[in-house]
C-alpha cells in the first residue's frame, strides 16, 4: 500500500494513475475500506467535504481517521437547519470542522452583480459562492471525499468510488457511491448519525435555500435543486 509520505510526493500524473487504479481495485470494497485506503494513503492531506445534508461520510471517515478534517461551504444562503446540522456535527463527532466562506458576503456580491444573482445567473452564483471557495480550501489536500451516490441522478450514475478530479488535480473519493438511499437510511438508523431536519420535511437534497424546493412523489432526489432550469449540478462535481 502507498504510504502517506510517498503519496504526498507523487506528481499529478502519478496521483491520477493511483486514483484510477484504486477506483478499479476498490470498486467492490466497503465504504470503510475505501476510506481506510484514503486515510492510510494521504493522512492529513485527506479531507471530507459535507453539505450537511447528512453526516454519514463524516461519521464513516472519523472511524478510520479520528479528527479528520470535515470541510463545509457556508455560501451565505443556507437554511438555518443546515447551519444547525453543521454545528451539531462539530460538537458531537470526532472531526475537525472547517467552514469555508466566499470572498464576498451576500451583500457585497449584490452590490457588484445585483441582487438575487442566483435567479438571474445561477451558474455564476455557484461559481462565486461554491466552486471558487472550495478550490481555495482544498489547496492543502491531495485527496477529498464526497457523499456522491450513483442512484441520486443520471449525471452521477458513473461516479467511481475513487477517481481523478481533473479540474482540481486531486484524488476524489466517493466511498458510498454504490449505496442506495436504503443503505444510507439503515446506516443512519444503526449509528444514530445526524441528518438535516429538512430531509423529514419533503426535501430529498438540500442546497442553498433560494434554489432548493421539496420534491414531488416519483421525482429523483436532485429534482428539487434549481427546479425549472436545465441546471442539475452546482459545479463542484461536474
Amino acid at each position: 500500500m502507498t504510504d502517506t509520505l510517498h503519496a504526498a510526493e507523487l506528481t499529478d500524473e502519478a496521483l491520477k494513475d493511483l486514483a484510477v487504479r484504486a477506483g478499479r481495485d476498490l470498486e467492490d470494497a466497503s465504504a470503510l475500506d475505501i476510506l481506510r485506503w484514503a486515510a492510510d494513503t494521504f493522512g492529513k492531506r485527506f479531507c471530507v467535504t459535507s453539505s450537511m445534508e447528512d453526516a454519514v461520510v463524516a461519521h464513516l471517515a472519523s472511524q478510520v481517521l479520528p479528527g479528520v478534517d470535515v470541510v463545509f461551504l457556508d455560501t451565505g444562503y443556507h437554511f438555518e437547519e443546515t447551519i444547525g446540522t453543521r454545528d451539531a456535527v462539530g460538537a458531537v463527532m470526532d472531526v475537525n470542522l472547517i467552514t469555508l466562506t466566499p470572498r464576498q458576503s451576500v451583500a457585497e456580491q449584490d452590490a457588484e452583480y445585483g441582487p438575487e444573482l442566483h435567479d438571474r445567473d445561477p451558474d455564476l452564483c455557484c461559481a462565486l459562492r461554491k466552486v471558487k471557495p472550495l478550490e481555495e480550501g482544498l489547496t492543502a489536500y491531495a485527496a477529498w471525499a464526497t457523499g456522491l451516490r450513483r442512484d441520486e441522478s443520471p449525471t452521477r450514475a458513473n461516479t467511481p468510488v475513487v477517481g481523478w478530479d481533473e479540474k482540481r488535480r486531486k484524488v476524489k473519493v466517493s466511498p458510498i457511491a454504490r449505496w442506495a438511499q436504503e443503505d444510507v437510511d439503515a446506516y443512519v438508523a444503526e449509528h444514530g448519525v445526524l441528518t438535516n431536519p429538512l430531509l423529514m420535511d419533503g426535501y430529498a437534497s438540500v442546497g442553498c435555500a433560494p434554489c432548493t424546493r421539496r420534491v414531488l412523489e416519483g421525482e429523483d432526489a436532485r429534482a428539487g435543486r434549481w427546479a425549472g432550469r436545465g441546471k442539475t449540478e452546482c459545479g463542484l462535481h461536474g
